[in-house]
């Protein structure tokens, strides 16, 4: 387990920051935006849950802990024998979010247009997490372009944004309460 006594090091104070093996790079690499974006994605997770309770609460505390765990996989670079075995995002965690996706969508109705962010709180704050998931994915494939990154990490983000906007639909009356894009309307 962690355990933080101090909160700041002064380390960061000349733009560099540590990853999980304890390489020093920039606090502007493609590598640490990718996790500070997952960070920034989980934080919005934390705004959704204000509005949210019982079963939709549990599935989004466990994804602010999967999170976590994406971040620990991003922060610490691929490579051959390590020292310590790094944690790792999974199959098994893809695949559950994939079967709670199917369960939420199950009960929705087809979509008939766009759906605009709104309806409830809590839909409104999960297509912002929709939006900043989608951004983290594009700064993680982005990332493996020049870096090797866990394949699973990149399905388990695009899972994610996918169940942040089943549970969006969801959470507003199971589709219901959406704002549908109407095309062309204030033309």
């Amino acid at each position: 387990m962690v355990q933080l006594t101090r909160i700041y090091t002064r380390g960061g104070d000349k733009g560099k920051t540590s990853l999980g093996n304890g390489s020093r790079v920039a606090k502007h690499s493609p590598r640490v935006a990718a996790y500070g974006t997952v960070d920034e994605c989980n934080s919005v997770i934390g705004l959704v849950r204000l509005h949210t309770s019982d079963e939709a609460d549990a599935t989004l505390a466990r994804i602010q802990n999967d999170l976590f765990d994406l971040g620990a996989d991003l922060c610490t670079p691929e490579e051959e024998a390590p020292a310590y075995p790094p944690l790792r995002i999974t199959a098994a965690q893809v695949e559950r979010l994939e079967q709670e996706i199917d369960v939420m969508n199950a009960e929705l109705e087809p979509l008939q247009s766009f759906v605009l962010p709104g309806g409830t709180a809590a839909s409104a704050h999960l297509h912002l997490a929709r939006t900043v998931a989608r951004r983290a994915e594009r700064e993680m494939t982005s990332l493996a372009d020049d870096e090797a990154i866990n394949p699973e990490a990149v399905r388990f983000i695009n899972r994610l944004s996918d169940l942040l906007f089943v549970m969006a639909r969801f959470l507003n009356d199971k589709g219901r309460q959406d704002v549908l894009w109407v095309r062309g309307e204030n033309r």
